[in-house]
């Protein structure tokens, strides 16, 4: 800038000095409709350099005016800006100590200053939230909404999670689906739609998003197979208060062979059809459960079972004793079923098999009644202060 002022104050200079030293100074004639100005070239040139003088010296004074302007006004921006920063530092360590209270008035004071005004807002939701405050809640999460513009998430997962804290589970799931929608596998908006989804009852739902949340390993597979198998036996309760009985064999009939084929939720059928007096069906999942894989939950179903074909339950508790050998549970529910036919000789033998495995106050219970039956008192006695006995040393222990 200085270097072109410099060039045209010569080059001004050259016109003007020129003309004088030659002595010829030039003729100028400005004509209008009431003046006639007239001057020489070199008055002329004098006279532009005054004008651009004056306008570069008014321009100087403006610069300064409006730049101490901008100064100051930064300076107060600055200052706010400061105070904000250390607010929202104060209120973090209010946080810490549970004071809602402070925690949301030092956020909200200087918030559209901070560094970052949607966080303050958000924290301010939450602290009025844990005061009870909905109102005001829902005042700081349309503040944050204004603040974020286009990047609505943080705002949305924010208001889902204070909606599931105060109760309101549907709303949340409401907007849990927009969610997923927006970010399928997001872990915080996978962890609440989990929330929304048990506290709803909408276990179909809950199995739908099993897969994203395996995937970014939200949870060990122990905790994912709890979950899924909660949510079907949730299917299941529903089934049944829907319809009853028939209600939950249409459902099972309509599984995958996969789900059909798990011992757990074999378990938890088995038991829901005993609930609802379906002992027939009960049997068949039974029997068929073992006939595919041994598992002590299904024999311990056994004994529940009101079966019109108890030799079919006879038949396949002896089979499992041949193929792994005489467990003490096996012997057990085999001298139970036994029990229940009358065929007192056969089961106080399975009783004593089991317990020569291992004592057991209930088989020696059962034992003793099959003894009386045999009338054979006197051994039944025997077995009855056994079994009274390893109860007190148990409950001792």
């Amino acid at each position: 800038m200085l270097r072109v002022l410099f060039l045209f104050l010569v080059l001004i200079a050259s016109v003007v000095v020129g003309p004088m030293l030659a002595g010829h100074q030039g003729y100028v004639l400005i004509q209008t409709d009431n003046y006639n100005i007239e001057t020489s070239l070199t008055g002329l040139v004098i006279m532009v350099i005054l004008l651009f003088l004056v306008l570069f010296v008014i321009e100087w004074i403006l610069r300064r005016i409006f730049h101490t302007g901008a100064r100051t006004r930064g300076w107060f921006v600055g200052r706010k800006r400061s105070r904000a920063r250390k607010q929202t530092k104060a209120a973090l360590l209010k946080l810490a100590e549970g004071d809602y209270k402070q925690v949301e008035k030092l956020l909200t004071r200087n918030a559209d200053h901070a560094e970052q005004p949607v966080v303050n807002y958000l924290l301010a939701a939450e602290a009025a939230q844990q005061r009870g405050d909905q109102f005001r809640t829902n005042q700081y999460l349309e503040r944050a909404a204004e603040a974020a513009d286009t990047d609505q998430l943080p705002v949305d997962i924010t208001r889902v999670r204070l909606q599931l804290a105060q109760g309101e589970n549907h709303a949340a799931r409401h907007g849990v689906d927009r969610l997923l929608d927006l970010a399928p596998r997001h872990p915080e908006v996978l962890r609440l739609a989990e929330q929304a989804y048990l506290s709803t009852g909408a276990y179909t739902s809950l199995l739908d998003i099993l897969p994203s949340m395996s995937k970014i390993k939200l949870h060990s597979e122990e905790e994912i197979q709890a979950l899924e198998q909660q949510a079907y036996i949730g299917l299941m309760n529903q089934a049944m208060a829907d319809e009853g009985s028939d209600g939950l064999k249409r459902w099972w009939k309509d599984q995958s062979r996969k789900i059909r084929h798990d011992v757990s939720l074999q378990v938890a059928m088995v038991e829901h059809l005993i609930e609802c007096d379906d002992h027939e069906l009960a049997q068949e999942i039974v029997l068929s459960g073992l006939k595919r894989q041994y598992d002590d939950r299904l024999v311990l179903l056994i004994p529940r079972l009101k079966s019109d074909h108890p030799e079919q339950l006879q038949k396949a508790l002896r089979q499992q004793i041949k193929l792994h050998d005489a467990t003490p549970l096996l012997n057990s529910t085999l001298g139970q079923l036994l029990l229940k036919e009358g065929e007192w000789q056969q089961a106080s033998d399975a009783f004593r098999a089991a317990l020569q495995q291992r004592p057991d106050a209930h088989d020696y219970a059962w034992l003793a009644d099959a003894l009386d039956k045999l009338h054979q008192a006197d051994e039944a006695a025997q077995m009855r202060r056994e079994g009274l006995i390893l109860t007190l040393k148990q409950n001792g222990e």
